[in-house]
């Protein structure tokens, strides 16, 4: 006999059932009646950015992954770019995606864990910046040492832009300043600086420009950390100070600016001398060179005596160069007649070497020499000889004609 089961939705007087979506709408109502608000800690994997700005990404930890997402309207406020290996702390709501019966998390706000957003963001952006060469400092220029014009993009509000006319007014009074009036934080202030600057640069008017603001939080000064300021920078046709904030902050703009400066009034003594200095300084080099002058004069003067006294009686140095000839003369007379009587006594030597070497000394001592005719050959031996040779013999005193009759 069959027992018949007893179940809520299937029942033998009506059996009733869900459709795949009517089960994943009840699963949906419920997770986020449940599950609306939560903070989640995860790290993240697979991270994927659509075309459509919309976020994919899995959060996991060492025990169990939830598959989230990101759409573009919550997206495009975060400060920093999310990627794998990155621990962040998510808000949102956990939700089915109905179509394919997903459950993700739905993510609303999203949080570097560790460190704040804006940081890191600023460390991103500089890494990224860097790399494409924008701190390189081989093309930063040089500030002009005194400019005619000056720019300068800031609030019109801020103590920064007081401080810095007045000192520009205290250290050079004449010098012209042009200024960009521009939101310094909030909404649209980085695009209010980057416009200041590509326009300031584009207009021809101004030699150099600062840009800058008084101290804050890394929030307040964050409009000098966008990367349109910092293209905007780069781009600049004429040199750009960065003075944003104290000493201690440092931004974007100053890595990329062309001179960094710890304060908005450390940029106004930068871009201009004080006139005071330059006037002292212009009188000592005045001073200098008219004392430089007198003394080349001076020693003109004394060049110029000690030649007129070397001219004043010409015909004595022509004497004593003619006397110095005549010496010259005797001396290398004196030297020939030395030198012609070596060579005599050498080749009076020579010559008796030379007579002791002739055989015609040979010859005054009784000795002959015998031609056989007609060849004229010397003969050394008898047995050369025959009866009836003709003989041409050479004595110390002329010479005789012979026939041979006879050897020995």
């Amino acid at each position: 006999m069959t027992k018949e089961l007893d179940l809520p939705l299937f029942s033998r007087a009506s059996r009733q059932f869900l459709t795949i979506s009517e089960l994943n709408d009840t699963i949906k109502q419920t997770l986020e009646s449940q599950l609306e608000n939560v903070w989640v800690l995860g790290e993240i994997s697979n991270f994927r950015l659509f075309p459509s700005g919309h976020s994919y990404f899995t959060l996991k930890d060492d025990k169990s992954q939830i598959s989230a997402v990101m759409f573009r309207r919550r997206g495009v406020s975060l400060p920093f770019v999310p990627e794998n290996g990155m621990e962040v702390l998510c808000f949102g709501r956990v939700s089915l995606y109905a179509v394919r019966g997903d459950l993700q998390l739905y993510v609303e706000v999203m949080e570097p864990r560790g460190q704040g957003a804006l940081y890191l963001a600023f460390e991103q952006l500089k890494k990224g910046l860097a790399a494409q060469g924008l701190f390189a400092p081989e093309r930063k220029r040089a500030i002009p040492f005194l400019p005619v014009s000056i720019g300068v993009v800031t609030s019109e509000k801020g103590a920064a832009l007081r401080d810095m006319l007045r000192m520009i007014k205290d250290r050079f009074p004449d010098r012209r300043v042009v200024i960009w009036p521009v939101k310094v934080q909030g909404a649209g202030a980085a695009e209010e600086i980057a416009a200041g600057i590509t326009e300031l640069g584009r207009s021809g008017e101004v030699d150099v420009l600062i840009i800058g603001r008084g101290g804050g939080s890394l929030e307040d000064l964050w409009a000098f950390n966008e990367e349109i300021v910092a293209r905007a920078i780069f781009a600049s046709t004429v040199p750009v100070i960065s003075a944003v904030g104290h000493e201690i902050d440092f931004t974007i703009a100053d890595f990329v600016a062309d001179r960094r400066a710890p304060t908005p009034t450390a940029a106004a003594e930068m871009v201009v001398p004080r006139k005071a200095e330059l006037v002292e300084r212009l009188t000592k080099l005045r001073e200098t060179l008219l004392r430089g002058i007198v003394s080349k004069l001076q020693l003109a003067k004394e060049d110029w005596n000690d030649l007129v006294k070397r001219l004043t009686d010409p015909g004595r140095k022509l004497r004593e160069n003619q006397q110095r000839v005549d010496e010259v003369s005797v001396d290398l007379l004196r030297g020939f007649q030395d030198r012609l009587r070596q060579f005599k006594e050498r080749l009076a030597a020579n010559s008796g070497r030379l007579d002791a070497l002739s055989p015609l000394a040979v010859l005054e001592r009784g000795y002959s020499i015998a031609h056989k005719l007609p060849e004229e050959q010397i003969v050394k031996d008898a047995d050369a000889l025959g009866l009836g040779d003709r003989l041409r013999i050479r004595f110390a005193h002329g010479k005789a004609i012979c026939r041979v009759e006879g050897k020995e």
